[in-house]
């Protein structure tokens, strides 16, 4: 198994990553952030296109039950043969954490509906079993004041779709859920880098994320003097920003330009060559370009942040 890409990734602190980015239009590194002028998705926006990709069985195939646990009970690292080790709870059920919530402080922005396709996991009764750290373990006080369980700081949900024990099929949901690693981190395939490239029959060397999903950019945004972001309010519901991701954590991408910035919401967007960057809800599976030339305006990337197939301006 290689390890030196993944090694790094562990390894690499935020001082580091900035070292190894550059600024729009310079040749010094960017502060941690720069300001966007355009809205992003509100609270709630879980993702409602798509339905996820991958589904796994536990030992035996045990079916779990057809609505999740009101209990989380004896937690425990599951190993699938997708994702590796994910957290499951004592019915078997994956775990999963929300790309807009927060862990630093522990906050769910899961409401209404969402809670609804994503039931929050109960704190009160969770315990660690094996493979998992009692330490990470904590809680966070909901608007109705329930209390939910916490991973590594992160909400945990279960899946309404996860039927049997050792089901994934909210992996990557809307591009903003993902399975709990014991660690509190974001599940993804083995040893597949946060970003890196697949060479694709018909449009070349693109960028894909740590799904193999498909990285595409709108025409509409802006990169210079400063990444903004024209996809807004419906948009970010078929098209979900990809979240930051440390340099060390890719393979085959740009080096120049590679720099996050903030969206007036709070949230962290990545950009390859100063460009926002997307993937798309209608991408179903791995190796799927379902967005590619989608209005004329959304094309996948190239490692250099360049579009694929896009007239010439």
């Amino acid at each position: 198994m290689k390890t030196s890409w993944r090694t790094a990734s562990l390894v690499a602190s935020a001082a580091a990553v900035l070292s190894l980015t550059t600024a729009c239009g310079q040749d010094t590194a960017p502060p941690a952030s720069s300001q966007n002028v355009g809205a992003t998705a509100a609270a709630g926006d879980y993702g409602a296109i798509g339905s996820g990709s991958g589904s796994g069985t536990a030992a035996g195939g045990a079916q779990a039950s057809s609505s999740p646990s009101n209990t989380a009970g004896e937690l425990n690292a599951s190993t699938t043969a997708e994702l590796g080790k994910v957290v499951t709870d004592s019915l078997g059920l994956t775990l999963y954490r929300f790309d807009q919530d927060t862990a630093e402080p522990p906050a769910s922005n899961c409401e209404d509906d969402c809670a609804k396709t994503w039931p929050p996991v109960p704190a009160d009764d969770a315990t660690a079993g094996e493979g998992i750290d009692e330490s990470l373990l904590g809680e966070v006080t909901r608007s109705d004041g329930t209390k939910q369980l916490t991973v590594g700081g992160w909400p945990a949900y279960r899946y309404v779709k996860d039927v049997n024990a050792g089901d994934v099929k909210g992996q990557g949901v809307g591009g903003k859920w993902y399975a709990l690693t014991p660690e509190g981190k974001k599940a993804q395939a083995a040893d597949q880098p946060g970003l890196s490239t697949r060479q694709d029959p018909k449009l070349g060397e693109i960028v894909v994320d740590g799904n193999g999903q498909t990285v595409y950019r709108f025409m509409k945004d802006e990169a210079w003097p400063k990444p903004v972001s024209a996809c807004t309010g419906a948009c970010l519901e078929k098209w979900p920003v990809v979240s930051p991701v440390d340099f060390a954590d890719t393979e085959g991408i740009q080096k120049k330009g590679y720099m996050t910035f903030t969206r007036p919401d709070g949230a962290d967007q990545q950009t390859i060559n100063c460009w926002p960057i997307y993937t798309f809800a209608g991408d179903k599976a791995p190796g799927d370009t379902n967005g590619q030339g989608v209005g004329g305006t959304w094309y996948a990337v190239r490692p250099d942040g360049k579009p694929v197939g896009a007239p010439e301006k």
